[in-house]
């Protein structure tokens, strides 16, 4: 019987481990898809209902976190980063054999682009760059090789040791506001049409890179074991919420221009 309770606690260890290695938080996703649902264009917004079976974006947000600890999938678990090297630059970075958060990216909008493509492929690249795009502006999901994206870079957050990656994914975004997502996305997404042009310029890798520097910042003043607490947590909601921001309207803005 002991041993029993041993292994069911060392899996559920480990399954609450998972999702650090992978994306935002639940909330994060949620915030990033509600945000690009309100402002798809007509025809984005019919053919998206048309390949999801009328489920919203919201629903898929975090579909491809599970997904990818399956066996189907398990070819897209190097999908939602792009971790660099300390100290080199993003276009010198080693690629990825198995892919990145980039050419993830690209390889989904150039399948919903393609003509020739069948309706369940196009479905299956939907459901995946729904998540992708949210990965690509979570700042630890650019961050460094050695520590896997923070996921070995430990610091005292309030008082536990958390990984550095798993505050970036939940805890400063959960602190920061008690809003459901709706409300998440309704007190951010406050731009006009100029600043959504604006957010939208470029190409994936400029965003990509965009999130690399904000990753450089953030390892830059946050040694290991360092004790993090309101200070920290107010220094960087405000770029959190610029993160989830740009997430939603440049995946709009992506879905617009396949559709």
């Amino acid at each position: 019987m002991k041993v029993k309770y041993r292994l069911l606690v060392f899996a559920l260890s480990l399954f609450v481990a998972i999702p650090d290695l992978l994306a935002w938080g639940q909330k994060g996703h949620d915030v990033t898809c509600e945000i690009a649902e309100r402002h798809l264009d007509r025809g984005a917004r019919k053919a998206v209902k048309r390949l999801l079976e009328g489920k919203s974006l919201v629903y898929w947000g975090n579909w491809l976190d599970n997904a990818s600890h399956t066996d189907e999938y398990a070819y897209t678990k190097t999908w939602h980063y792009k971790n660099i090297e300390a100290g080199v630059k993003y276009e010198d970075a080693q690629l990825e054999p198995q892919g990145d958060v980039v050419t993830a990216i690209n390889r989904q909008v150039m399948t919903l682009k393609d003509k020739m493509t069948s309706t369940e492929s196009k479905r299956l690249a939907l459901k995946m760059l729904i998540h992708l795009v949210g990965d690509l502006h979570q700042p630890m999901h650019m961050g460094r090789k050695a520590d896997l994206g923070g996921n070995l870079w430990m610091v005292m957050y309030f008082g536990k040791e958390k990984k550095l990656h798993g505050i970036w994914d939940t805890d400063i975004l959960e602190g920061g506001h008690k809003w459901s997502y709706e409300e998440w996305a309704t007190e951010i997404d406050r731009i006009n049409r100029k600043q959504r042009k604006e957010i939208c310029r470029g190409t994936v890798d400029d965003w990509a890179q965009e999130t690399y520097t904000i990753a450089s910042e953030v390892y830059n003043c946050t040694p290991q074991q360092s004790k993090l607490s309101y200070d920290y947590q107010a220094r960087w909601i405000p770029v959190i919420e610029q993160q989830l921001l740009k997430g939603g309207v440049r995946l709009a803005y992506l879905l617009n221009e396949i559709f």
